[in-house]
């Protein structure tokens, strides 16, 4: 029998925490565990969650994952862990959380984020100074809003980190962070990969949020060993080493094989997002576009809809349907959904950049309000967004032979058909879909055994030939008109 390397990848998302065990050896994911999260919303923007739920809902998913391989805990060499990006993670000098921590997709510190956008001389001025222009959702805002709303827990920052950084610290009791996750922050300089450090004494004169900043290591670091109290609530081996890990589209990126200029991925997710490795910042005039820095080494220019699988789903309740027979009336629909168009900004929206938006539908008919076509038109409009993201990035001077797809929204065949069709480019999806928790694996056995990164992705990343989509003429020039009708929409807002 051959000798495995046994890795745990950890992806701690919104909606719940995955864990995959992998046998770098063969390639082969072993695996599979998932516990969920609850989240805290409140009607001003709020969107937090307890730091707990994370540490249970990781035990949870690691004990399942492990239990479904069918192997020895004590025979995991190491553990990477993905999160979710942006996200606020308050500890006290003893490495207590001070409050819940704030997410990405909290909008309670618009407010100060416009305030801090306005100090670094608009969105021009954040992307000559910081290579990134801070958005809403960014871990910037949320300082300037605890230090104004909580002062007395202000008063006790001692470590500022993101979910991932912390999920890290809570493993080894070693703060750290790498250059992927933290090119998300807003007060990092993503050309230099550096702290912006007088950004926060802007918003700290005092310097106490300057001191509580994680030191930076490389992707291919490792962060320290295992605790040992927690290596025996896991169940796994008490030498095992963690990895400096990243932000979720980081490794998703590692988790998908993208890592070389040439592949982008593209994820169906509740919101959607493409990206693509760049060998050098090339930061984009548009604000729209982050140009975030991966964690292979290199750079990961990357845009993010708001509204994708959350907005068809809106529908799919609406009308009570279950996956299939929404996907059966989408099919039904003919391109361009009879003149019906959705801008389907439910959430807002940030590509195209338009925070404020509000959902809505036009061209309605006495004949062509049909259910089929409300249902095409939905999932028409999502993808029109990642359409004109991809437009963004292909500005840039990004290279594309093929998307790699992942996410929820991959898994029908229609949809990736009507992605390649939109994109005119060829589609496939990945074996594995849970691609972030797949490349925190990876990463943690480039930390670990020395082989190249590109030498393990070729061999535990694989894609599935049957998801094989390719354009077809005649659907890429009848979306061509639908999507410059939709590009005529947008501009009215």
């Amino acid at each position: 029998m051959t000798q495995q390397n046994l890795f745990l990848g950890i992806d701690c998302g919104t909606q719940g925490t995955k864990a995959i065990v992998l046998d770098a050896s063969s390639g082969k994911v072993l695996g599979l565990g998932a516990a969920a999260h609850t989240l805290i919303s409140a009607a001003n923007g709020r969107r937090e969650q307890y730091t707990q739920e994370w540490l249970d809902a990781f035990t949870e998913a690691a004990h399942r994952a492990l239990q479904q391989a069918g192997v020895d805990g004590q025979d995991i060499l190491g553990i990477g862990v993905s999160g979710q990006q942006h996200g606020l993670v308050l500890l006290d000098e003893h490495g207590e959380v001070l409050r819940p921590a704030k997410l990405w997709c909290d909008t309670e510190t618009a407010a100060e984020n416009d305030r801090l956008l306005a100090y670094l001389g608009g969105e021009r001025g954040s992307l000559e100074r910081l290579g990134v222009a801070i958005a809403p959702g960014y871990t910037v805002s949320k300082l300037l809003w605890t230090r104004e709303q909580h002062p007395d827990l202000f008063a006790r920052i001692a470590h500022i980190l993101l979910p991932h950084d912390y999920l890290n610290y809570w493993l080894t009791g070693r703060a750290v962070a790498e250059y992927g996750d933290a090119s998300g922050t807003g007060y990092f300089n993503v050309r230099n990969r550096e702290w912006d450090t007088a950004l926060l004494r802007h918003i700290d004169p005092s310097g106490r949020l300057e001191r509580a900043l994680p030191p930076l290591i490389e992707a291919d670091q490792s962060v320290g060993t295992i605790l040992p109290a927690i290596a025996e609530r896991l169940g796994i081996n008490p030498n095992a080493v963690v990895s400096s890990g990243g932000g979720d589209n980081m490794m998703g990126a590692i988790g998908t094989g993208n890592i070389a200029p040439g592949v982008i991925t593209m994820s169906l997710g509740s919101s959607g997002t493409v990206y693509a490795f760049a060998d050098q910042p090339n930061v984009s005039p548009q604000a729209s576009v982050a140009t975030f820095c991966s964690s292979s080494g290199g750079w990961l220019p990357l845009i993010c809809t708001m509204n994708l699988t959350n907005a068809t789903g809106v529908i799919r309740e609406l009308f009570e349907l279950d996956l299939p027979a929404f996907n059966a009336l989408v099919e039904r629909a003919p391109i361009g959904a009879d003149g019906v168009s959705m801008l389907p900004f439910l959430n807002g929206e940030r590509v195209p950049a338009l925070p404020h938006a509000t959902g809505s539908l036009h061209g309605l008919t006495m004949t062509n309000l049909t259910r089929a076509n409300l249902c095409r038109a939905v999932v028409e409009g999502t993808t029109f967004g990642l359409r004109y993201g991809l437009d963004l990035l292909r500005q840039t001077g990004l290279q594309s032979q093929s998307i790699r797809l992942i996410g929820g929204g991959s898994k029908s065949p229609v949809w990736r058909q009507m992605v390649a069709d939109i994109m005119h480019t060829e589609v496939v999806c990945t074996e594995q879909s849970e691609a972030a928790a797949l490349g925190a694996a990876i990463q943690a056995a480039w930390s670990q055994t020395g082989e190249s990164l590109a030498s393990l992705c070729d061999r535990c990343v694989s894609v599935d030939p049957a998801s094989r989509t390719v354009p077809v003429a005649a659907h890429v020039s009848a979306y061509q008109q639908a999507y410059e009708r939709y590009q005529q929409l947008v501009a009215t807002l």
